[in-house]
């Protein structure tokens, strides 16, 4: 193993904090991991990590041996991209992982077009609302929806999603169809609780502000939240893209138009690195292109 690989698997065990982790990342065994960093500590003569039966931490010299690895493993990569057949083929395995609505109906049916014009590059795709530690699971890139907490990450901004009001045909036939914010005290809603905090989030009426609307059921999905609102159980508040079909069918309804709540931002995030690496950069500038097309149609 030459000393770049070397490099490579100690930087990834530093990441993720665990040799598991980072022989799941990297695809190898766990044994060819461990058997790597202790070649490299054999060459270099020190001890690069403390080793527990929970976790995984550089020492000092690893620390200081870490941040000279991965600028080295960083302009490798760069190089070797310069002198490819093609710099327009970046190629290896691209691990992105993205909320479930977004995943299933806006990425994963874009995605023929992406692997088609990079033929080298495989992608991992994860779909999932929990947060994702990047650095500690290997993962290249994440999109996310609302505001962000400040993370150390990379943000770039993809553009809002368009919030609308809707209920069920059945819902309104029952309750009959509010009309302004002052209707929604004969109403119910579905609530929305954040997977990450619990938190139950507001209903927002533009420049009305907020109102409390009571909820008999709560969900954390969207999915969920959705199929809760077709069955009938109350208003709700969605991304007008997670429901378009359902508005074309006449299974929802949107209600309220002119009081929505503001846009919802969202971003892809990647860890601040020296420089990207092709296959990141050419996916994030495809995925700026896909969102643009796809949100100016909203």
């Amino acid at each position: 193993m030459d000393r770049i690989d070397l490099f490579r698997i100690f930087a990834r065990v530093v990441e993720g904090g665990s040799f598991t982790r980072a022989a799941d990342s990297l695809r190898l065994p766990r044994s060819t991991v461990s058997t790597a960093v202790q070649d490299l500590e054999a060459r270099l003569g020190v001890r690069l990590l403390h080793r527990t039966t929970r976790r995984v931490t550089p020492t000092a010299d690893g620390t200081a041996f870490y941040e000279r690895a991965l600028r080295l493993v960083q302009d490798m990569e760069e190089a070797e991209g310069l002198f490819r057949q093609s710099a327009a083929q970046p190629r290896g395995l691209l691990r992105v992982n993205v909320p479930g609505r977004i995943g299933r109906r806006m990425i994963a049916p874009a995605l023929p077009d992406f692997l088609d014009r990079y033929p080298a590059i495989d992608v991992d795709l994860g779909v999932t609302d929990r947060p994702i530690d990047l650095v500690g699971e290997g993962v290249d890139a994440v999109i996310r929806v609302g505001h962000l907490p400040d993370s150390g990450l990379i943000a770039r901004t993809l553009g809002t999603l368009p919030l609308i009001n809707c209920a069920s045909p059945a819902y309104l036939a029952r309750h009959g169809v509010p009309m302004a914010p002052g209707d929604l005290a004969a109403h119910v809603a579905v609530n929305y609780a954040s997977p990450l905090s619990g938190r139950i989030a507001e209903w927002e009426c533009g420049a009305a502000g907020t109102v409390t609307l009571p909820a008999r059921v709560t969900v954390n999905s969207a999915e969920a939240y959705i199929a809760c609102c077709l069955a009938g159980l109350g208003l709700i508040q969605i991304p007008a893209f997670d429901v378009q079909d359902h508005l074309g069918l006449g299974e929802l309804v949107e209600v309220m138009p002119d009081w929505r709540a503001a846009p919802m931002p969202i971003a892809i995030l990647y860890p601040h690195r020296h420089q990207l690496t092709p296959r990141l950069r050419v996916f994030v500038a495809w995925i700026e292109a896909l969102f643009r097309a796809r949100l100016a149609v909203q």
